[in-house]
């Protein structure tokens, strides 16, 4: 099975302050809003951000039937069990953006010794993100 369009692996996030999450991660990270859906509390019940061929999607924190099994990292002392690996052109460039938006480097810009170079970083909500230019896809 094939994605006519993008990936066919897109990871979710949820966000307590959802809205902010979303104009943070296209600010910070070049993500473009594809579509944001409110819920009836004035939050976000799905949003699809894109980059690339590649998408995240996200919603507002709540206790719903796919919400009772997913914590944000503030409930897990900032511990992740996956974390979302995004390929990104110009490397240096989006870590010296991600950087001056205010994402808290975790580990800095760095050559890597498989080829390319990345970094990683938390989002104001504590999300752990990679970032890099090694593409595993490629040739």
């Amino acid at each position: 099975m094939s994605a006519t369009h993008g990936s066919t692996i897109i990871p979710c996030l949820r966000y307590r302050e959802a809205h902010a999450a979303i104009d943070w991660l296209c600010r910070a990270f070049g993500f473009a809003a594809q579509a944001v859906h409110e819920d009836d509390q004035g939050g976000v019940a799905h949003a699809q951000l894109t980059y690339g061929s590649g998408m995240v999607m996200l919603g507002s924190v709540r206790e719903d039937g796919f919400g009772q099994h997913m914590l944000t990292p503030a409930e897990t002392g900032g511990r992740e069990t996956q974390v979302a690996c995004v390929i990104v052109r110009d490397c240096h460039a989006h870590y010296t953006q991600a950087k001056s938006a205010g994402a808290q480097i975790v580990d800095d810009y760095a050559e890597k010794d498989y080829g390319g170079a990345g970094y990683s970083c938390r989002d104001p909500e504590g999300h752990l993100w990679w970032f890099g230019s090694y593409d595993p896809w490629a040739e």
